[in-house]
């Protein structure tokens, strides 16, 4: 991306999904662990989680999740939630309102997990114990096999975008959502 401001909102839109793709390969890049915040009964909860691919014409992320974690969980009960991205070198911090779905063994899930079963990030989805669980239950997990593995998808459905961009300039924001593009507030 140069250093020129986006004067145009179609413009800054592209950029942003431009900008979110390229974060799924770009381990450098800031967006490519976003902080995603769910609803835990009354309160708010947040984690970082990874940017795994994005779907540009759908307007989805994806992330990959043991299925026994408090997320699923929370997004199961209540499947909205926000996600959250900063960009330093951009200057841009993206608030994404999004619908959560999961997927444990169909196709999205099934294709995804063949493609990584044999990479070290398998272990993350292979463990006998719940992520959260006490370490203190690993003396009652037995071996530490377990029959499957426990990995699933969230699909996030962005459904809003407020995009706020940082400059010296003068910081500029606006919203991308089913009533169209339009620029607020900062």
């Amino acid at each position: 991306m140069t250093n020129a401001r986006l004067d145009s909102l179609p413009e800054i839109e592209t950029a942003v999904w431009q900008q979110l793709e390229a974060a799924t390969t770009d381990k450098a890049h800031d967006w490519r662990s976003p902080v995603l915040a769910t609803v835990q009964g009354d309160a708010a909860d947040a984690r970082t989680v990874l940017l795994r691919e994005v779907a540009v014409r759908e307007k989805q992320l994806l992330f990959y999740t043991d299925e026994r974690a408090g997320k699923v969980h929370q997004l199961l009960n209540h499947p909205r939630g926000t996600v959250v991205l900063w960009s330093r070198r951009l200057g841009w911090q993206l608030r994404c309102r999004v619908r959560l779905t999961l997927e444990v063994s169909g196709l999205a899930a099934s294709s995804r997990w063949a493609r990584i079963r044999l990479t070290p990030s398998a272990q993350d989805y292979l463990s006998p114990l719940p992520p959260g669980a006490p370490l203190a239950d690993v003396l009652h997990a037995g071996s530490g096999a377990v029959a499957r593995a426990y990995f699933a998808v969230i699909s996030a459905e962005v459904e809003a975008v407020d995009w706020l961009e940082l400059h010296r300039d003068g910081h500029r924001r606006a919203v991308f959502d089913a009533q169209g593009a339009r620029w607020i507030q900062p």
